[in-house]
């Protein structure tokens, strides 16, 4: 697919905008499309797990390694916590540290929702208004719900979270291989510092 497009097409006056703040929201739409056309060829073919339980997933999960993002640069005691609402969303509020355990904390609010398919460990989740993104669990202790290995298709979001702060090391590398297995480099998974 071709996704160049002369940035002149892209320009509507400030008037028409100002007449027309709907046009705004569909121009950001499109550029937002085009950030992901470069990215279709490398998107991975993985697939969530089945016989998910939101209600048992749901609570505070402690970030124990990730893809390095923007987002989470320089943070460190991340946790991820799930809140059922009565609508059947989800209320997600990760918070982390900055720099250090004792440093300022920072913490993002956003919203989830199930993707629609029955039973699958497969959630769209949104920051930012209304962009969701694909949030897929691609391994999880489907006895206890105590580990979860997190993606999206693409190669560029990778979580392993824990409802303990620390991960017992054997179950980390098996979470880890089974992210080379699925198609994730590896070698760019940070580890993210946590209590003891």
């Amino acid at each position: 697919m071709n996704c160049v497009v002369p940035l002149r097409s892209l320009k509507p006056s400030a008037m028409k905008i100002k007449k027309n703040p709907y046009l705004l929201v569909a121009i950001i739409a499109l550029l937002l499309s085009f950030t992901n056309c470069s990215s279709t060829a490398n998107k991975l073919n993985v697939k969530p797990i089945q016989n998910f339980d939101l209600k048992r997933y749901v609570g505070a999960w402690y970030e124990i390694a990730r893809f390095p993002h923007r987002f989470e640069r320089n943070l460190v005691g991340v946790t991820a916590t799930y809140n059922l609402l009565a609508n059947g969303k989800i209320e997600v509020i990760n918070r982390g540290f900055m720099h250090s355990l004792n440093g300022p904390v920072k913490t993002a609010i956003g919203k989830a929702k199930p993707a629609g398919n029955d039973g699958a460990g497969h959630l769209r989740v949104s920051f930012f208004w209304i962009f969701y993104t694909d949030y897929l669990i691609l391994e999880l202790d489907e006895q206890n719900y105590q580990y979860s290995l997190v993606g999206s298709s693409s190669p560029n979001y990778l979580w392993i979270l824990s409802r303990t702060p620390q991960m017992d090391s054997v179950q980390l590398n098996k979470l880890i291989n089974k992210a080379k297995d699925l198609g994730y480099d590896i070698s760019k998974l940070e580890m993210v510092e946590q209590p003891m």
